[in-house]
């Protein structure tokens, strides 16, 4: 480890400690950075062995790796009421109100004593800026796998998916937002539903602030972990290699395929999916940010040719 790469980790555990079970308003980079030091979020686990074949000029033999699995920060995904005021403090330039985006917050009939008709949140999904804080605190572990986003890059920004994102089309007509009961986040038999996944836009009915972010930020995460949306976006997603295997599409209520930490109003240290239990603190600006942590699975290359894996009943 070089002397830069210690201090950074050394400051970045410094604030993660300081930090933890605090609110803020707003987050930046380095408090983001600091964030990925969650063993919890990294969930490393060994599961398997991989099978190579080596080759050289004296013959071939069977070499083996280990298998391993674990969650990667790809993206930090921003639910926001106001056009403009990402939390993300160093790239809300990227999503500035345009001629076809300018406003924000909820819809309302102006009486105090009714509920807003409806919530409105802009999304971003911006490459998680993490990268060698990230790669030295997971290699204590063991081998890594590398994940899909890229530090900084924007794959969804809301301002510019307007057509989808401020009028719902063509989604609004899609089976998924007119059946009860298909792609919900939570259910009503428990009496815990807090929004539906589609129509995959701003807009929702939920009287929770909170719950009605965090319902926006799953839509966006499942727009970009899927290809073909009809979306302007990027999607966030590895191929499959020899002993590599991506994360594949976000799915609500399933850890398996992606998970959340929360990084504003309030930094967490661990992980979950919509809807949990955990203490809700409503943002009085209506922004709030959380990384996505996405699995991923991979061996380390021992030979020219992959012939397989086995991997560890659970």
């Amino acid at each position: 480890m070089t002397p830069a790469l210690r201090n950074s980790l050394r400051t970045a555990t410094a604030s993660l400690l300081l930090s933890m079970g605090t609110t803020a308003f707003a987050i930046d980079t380095a408090r983001i950075m600091s964030s990925v030091l969650s063993a919890d979020c990294l969930g490393y686990r060994i599961v398997g062995i991989c099978f190579w074949l080596r080759c050289t000029l004296f013959g071939c033999d069977v070499e083996t790796s280990v298998q391993v699995r674990h969650y990667v920060p790809d993206a930090v995904v921003s639910s926001y009421t106001n056009t403009g005021e990402n939390p993300w403090t160093e790239v809300a330039f990227m999503s500035l109100p345009n001629a076809t985006a300018e406003g924000g917050g909820d819809g309302s009939t102006d009486q105090s004593n009714e509920n807003d008709l409806a919530k409105f949140k802009n999304a971003d999904v911006i490459g998680h800026p993490a990268g060698a804080v990230f790669n030295e605190f997971a290699g204590q572990f063991g081998y890594i796998c590398p994940g899909a986003g890229t530090p900084f890059v924007p794959y969804l920004l809301s301002t510019l998916d307007t057509i989808a994102w401020r009028h719902n089309l063509p989604e609004m007509f899609y089976p998924e937002a007119l059946i009860p009961g298909l792609r919900e986040i939570g259910s009503r038999q428990s009496l815990n539903l807090w929004g539906n996944v589609y129509p995959r836009g701003g807009f929702l009915h939920q009287v929770d602030d909170y719950k009605a972010a965090a319902v926006v930020a799953q839509r966006a995460g499942d727009i970009v972990t899927r290809r073909g949306q009809i979306h302007v976006y990027q999607p966030l997603l590895s191929n499959e290699q020899d002993g590599y295997w991506p994360a594949g599409p976000l799915t609500e209520g399933d850890p398996s395929t992606g998970k959340w930490q929360e990084l504003t109003p309030r930094l967490s240290a661990s992980c979950a999916v919509f809807p949990h239990a955990n203490s809700r603190i409503q943002a009085t600006d209506g922004g709030y940010a959380w990384a996505l942590w996405r699995p991923y699975s991979c061996c380390e290359r021992q030979g020219q040719i992959f012939l397989g894996h086995v991997e560890f009943v659970d």
